[in-house]
């Protein structure tokens, strides 16, 4: 199985920067979308998250902006499971113009599921469980995304 398509958009006229191309923030929400149907394709959509009173927090996230990214651009999100336990998921996102196989930007996002009567943690439920199980089986396959696992670090000086 390849990397799930998870969004589509074009990037609009009130994204795009005084450099002429998108935001910086715009990224984010974009993957920010891309999440919010991986949450869907999971179980863990609007329906879910009313009757379970379960969510999906955000950790953490790494954002590497590889090329430019100009109006009008059609373009969608891949999306990979790295892992999971039972807590927590670790996805990387990748922008690309719509059927192409470069590489835009990568996000990389540590999740957290969480009861939000406290808020605190909580497991998954089973079926969703069974859903990323079964998915990371299917992405198994995959080579490892280049920029996976980055720090943010001046280089050391010589």
């Amino acid at each position: 199985m390849p990397a799930l398509t998870t969004y589509q958009t074009t990037i609009a006229p009130d994204w795009v920067d005084y450099n002429g191309h998108l935001r910086d923030a715009f990224y984010l929400l974009i993957f920010s979308y891309a999440t919010d149907t991986l949450m869907d394709q999971l179980g863990m959509d609007s329906n879910n998250r009313e009757a379970s009173g379960n969510s999906l927090f955000t950790l953490e996230l790494h954002l590497n902006y590889l090329h430019e990214v100009k109006l009008g651009a059609e373009v969608e999100v891949h999306t990979r499971i790295i892992g999971h336990d039972r807590k927590r998921l670790h996805l990387y996102h990748s922008l690309h113009l719509v059927g192409d196989a470069q590489e835009l930007a990568g996000n990389e996002q540590m999740l957290l599921h969480v009861d939000l009567a406290g808020p605190r943690s909580a497991p998954f439920s089973e079926p969703v469980l069974n859903k990323l199980l079964a998915m990371t089986a299917l992405q198994s396959d995959l080579p490892t995304p280049a920029y996976i696992g980055r720090v943010i670090a001046l280089p050391p000086e010589k």
